[in-house]
């Protein structure tokens, strides 16, 4: 009777240590897993760019600044008030442009 009580005792140990085994590793693999996709949304987000240039208004003018300087790089001679309510809007919030090219572009059709 003793040796049955022993065998049984032996087993369930060996089981409950198996099934602690199973819910470690399952814990560390998600913890690896999550680990992969935070450095992969770091790396993402070093990646992004930052636009060269923001067309916001300055004062009564469309100013242009450059990588995020108080200072204004360039004034567009735009009149604000001939500007559709959608562009005065959009240039209270800022349009942002990535090249010299765009901000030409944009320029041009401003202005025409």
């Amino acid at each position: 009777m003793m040796y049955r009580n022993a065998k049984r005792i032996y087993f369930i140990l060996v089981a409950a240590a198996a099934i602690s085994s199973f819910l470690i590793v399952c814990t560390l693999g998600r913890t690896v897993y999550e680990n992969r996709v935070e450095n992969r949304l770091a790396a993402a987000s070093l990646n992004e760019k930052v636009p060269e240039y923001v067309v916001r208004e300055s004062g009564s003018r469309a100013a242009v600044f450059r990588n995020g300087d108080d200072k204004p790089y360039l004034f567009i001679d735009i009149d604000l008030a001939l500007m559709s309510e959608f562009d005065k809007k959009e240039l209270s919030k800022g349009i942002y442009l990535d090249n010299e090219r765009e901000l030409k572009r944009f320029i041009e059709d401003i202005s025409s």
